[in-house]
Order: C-alpha cells, then sequence, then structure tokens
C-alpha cells in the first residue's frame, strides 16, 4: 500500500479568471463477504469453517456470497448452491437474512456520511465516497478511509477493503488489491502505471465475449490496448470503444452521485422445475406481473413507467430479454413479450422474470426506493 496520500493536486497552469480545482479523491469501500460476514458476527462458532448464503441445492439456490474458507474450495457467488456443495462438501450454507443484512448496511452507510455527504450505494455493502472536499482527518484521503474501516469494525463488527484514487474506476480496482481487511492506494501520478498493466478483464464491462474478442486481437493487457486508436476502437466495439480507450488510460471522469436513483423495478423467479410449454411460463408470468405492481405500488413508481420488459433463461441457460416502450404494467403486453422471447429458442425455461425501466428525472420520490430490491445484471453474453 502507498504510504501518501491520492490528493496532491494537478499543477497545471490556471486561465485568468478561472477556478482552480485539485484532483479528485475517492474512496470505494466493499465489505468483505458482507453477509457471511455478518452470521460471523452474530455466531462466532460459524467462523474457520466454510460458509456461505444462499438458496438451497435441492431449489436451484444460486450463492449470495460466502466467506474466505469457501472460497479456497472454488466456491464463488452466483455459482449454484448444488455446484458448490460438490467442490465442498463440508459447506454450510445459510439462507439469507435480508432485513439483518439492511440493518447492518445502514449503520455502515451511516459512519461513510459522517465524512461526506458525496456518497453513491453500490448495493448493501459497497459504496463510494467522494472525499475531495472533506475537511477531517486533515482532509487526507487514506486517513479517512482507515478511519473508517476501524469505526466500521468496532460498532458493526465487519471488516471494510478500501481503495483510494482519483477516479472511480482506479478506487475500485484498488480496493480488490488487498482483500480482505486491506486498503490500496493509488496517488495521481501513479494512475498511469498501474492501469498500464492491468488484464483488460478488469475494465468495468468487459465479461467474457469481450475478453475473447480483445484477446483475438492480441490485446490482453490495458497497455496492449492503448495501442489501437479511437477510431479502430469504435469501429471495433461501437460505443463501447470509447470506454475502453478511456479506461486503458486510466481516464474516468463519472462523479460520485449521492442520490441516484433506480432505473429499473424488477421480479424474477427460478423453477425447481423446468417450464415445458409457453402455456405454462405465460401463467407464470402473470402471477409474476402481480408481484411486480404490488412492488411498483410499495415505492411509488408507477408515474415514471417507461418500458416493460420480459427475461427468460433457458434450460440450456441462454438468456433474452424482450422489452417495449409503455407507461404501465400491462399483464397482456408482458405474455406478448414472452411470445416473443420464447420463440427465440423454443426450449424449456428454467427462469422467468418481469420489469419496468424507469425514467431518469425527479418525478419519482427516489428517497422511498429500498434499495437493491433487484438483483444486479450479469455482464455482456446473454443471447439477444
Amino acid at each position: 500500500m502507498s504510504a501518501h496520500d491520492p490528493s496532491v493536486p494537478t499543477s497545471v497552469p490556471v486561465p485568468t479568471g478561472a477556478v482552480a480545482t485539485l484532483a479528485r479523491k475517492i474512496v470505494h469501500c466493499d465489505c468483505d463477504c458482507f453477509y457471511a460476514s455478518v452470521e460471523m458476527r452474530d455466531d462466532p462458532g460459524l467462523r474457520g469453517r466454510p460458509l456461505a448464503v444462499g438458496g438451497r441445492p435441492d431449489h436451484r439456490g444460486v450463492i449470495a456470497t460466502c466467506n474466505y474458507e469457501a472460497r479456497r474450495f472454488g466456491v464463488h457467488s452466483a455459482m449454484s448452491s448444488a455446484l458448490a456443495m460438490r467442490k465442498c462438501p463440508d459447506l454450510l450454507i445459510m439462507p439469507p437474512a435480508m432485513e439483518k443484512y439492511r440493518i447492518a448496511s445502514r449503520q455502515i452507510m451511516a459512519i461513510y456520511r459522517d465524512y461526506t455527504p458525496m456518497v453513491e450505494p453500490l448495493s448493501l455493502d459497497e459504496a463510494y465516497l467522494d472525499v475531495t472536499a472533506a475537511s477531517c482527518c486533515k482532509g487526507s484521503a487514506t486517513l479517512m478511509a482507515a478511519e473508517i474501516r476501524e469505526r466500521v469494525r468496532e460498532t458493526v463488527g465487519v471488516t471494510v477493503s478500501a481503495g483510494v484514487a482519483p477516479n472511480k474506476f482506479v478506487a475500485k480496482i484498488a480496493s480488490d488489491w488487498n482483500k480482505p481487511d486491506g486498503m490500496f492506494v493509488v496517488r495521481p501520478h501513479e494512475v498511469d502505471a498501474f492501469v498500464a498493466a492491468l488484464p483488460v478483464r478488469k475494465i468495468f464491462g468487459v465479461g467474457k465475449v469481450t475478453a475473447a474478442k480483445l484477446e483475438q486481437l492480441g490485446i490482453e493487457t490495458c497497455q496492449d490496448l492503448r495501442g489501437w486508436s479511437l477510431v479502430d476502437l469504435h469501429q471495433r466495439f461501437g460505443a463501447f470503444g470509447r470506454r475502453l480507450y478511456d479506461l486503458s488510460r486510466g481516464i474516468d471522469r463519472r462523479a460520485v452521485e449521492p442520490d441516484q436513483e433506480r432505473k429499473s423495478i424488477s421480479v424474477e423467479t427460478t423453477y425447481v422445475t423446468d417450464l415445458q410449454t409457453l402455456d405454462a411460463c405465460a401463467a407464470e408470468i402473470r402471477q409474476l406481473a402481480e408481484q411486480l405492481e404490488a412492488r411498483i405500488k410499495r415505492v411509488g413508481a408507477g408515474a415514471a413507467i417507461r418500458k416493460l420488459y420480459v427475461k427468460i433463461r433457458f434450460a440450456d441457460f441462454q438468456r433474452t430479454t424482450v422489452e417495449c416502450v409503455a407507461g404501465a404494467t400491462d399483464v397482456p403486453t408482458y405474455v406478448a413479450l414472452l411470445e416473443k422471447g420464447f420463440a427465440r429458442r423454443n426450449q424449456p425455461v428454467r427462469l422467468l422474470g418481469v420489469g419496468v425501466r424507469l425514467e431518469e428525472d425527479d418525478a419519482v420520490d427516489r428517497s422511498q426506493y429500498p434499495l437493491f430490491d433487484d438483483k444486479q445484471g450479469e455482464e455482456d453474453g446473454a443471447a439477444r
């Protein structure tokens, strides 16, 4: 870990009348195996043994998180619980206790906001903090991150890993550098070399499909990627080429958004037995649509609906999403979207989901949204 604070101002000429600005100080905080950590906090007898939080193996459950003892056996989040048990027969899988995790999350977020109002939660256990203007700890982002980690450990009983850097992209990567229970700092003048050595798969948005395409082009590191012009990357990857060009150079202008509004609401179910026919899927879609409508009413988002969508994962694990423009939920529309998506593969279905996409303005009372009802989206590779 660097011993210095990434807050050294960039030394550039300032035109007459312009306002000089310091390099941003961004802290990315990420709790270590959060759900499992809360369970081990509440029952110390669980410590030292392989532990996961997730669904039951006999009901097609999925691992939400696991501790590091389980990870040594190759268990990881998003893995099926059945496969996790095969990898680690002694694995204890506990059902999620979401209310307990939400209480811990609120305590952690309150600690973050003691240092800056500029806190952007990404999930219950992860957030960006912009501490550029913070005056505590002598304005040192490094000292703030260290103090935050200690306070969370003492008051909430879980550990936090932190990354400190001049932008969100580098800070997020840095937080993973010394996990678990670690911190890594990348100062402004260290960003170029730090990013150059990174594998391209570290770039946000580069999943298995894009990584394979880059590898075919002989691009394995960000340094390799820098050899390609913006025009060439745009021709190969479309609008995503700009992100590849910028992030491979450590350029990330995204601001920390403390009031980031929810962009979608959805419900989905993975079935113990595959749905064999379109009619069986349609019956399930109607039930899911009722659940979705109740959730939308609960958060007061009805006026912000702009699109409807249906998500399908088939028995071969390929998935597809079909959507249309609409201003309100509508069961016949969901069934029509289902029919279109089902026809793309005409196979048994293991997962169905319905959702709405919301307009991105202040029409919705964002303060009423329960954070992270929806499951995190998957990387590229979906069948569309």
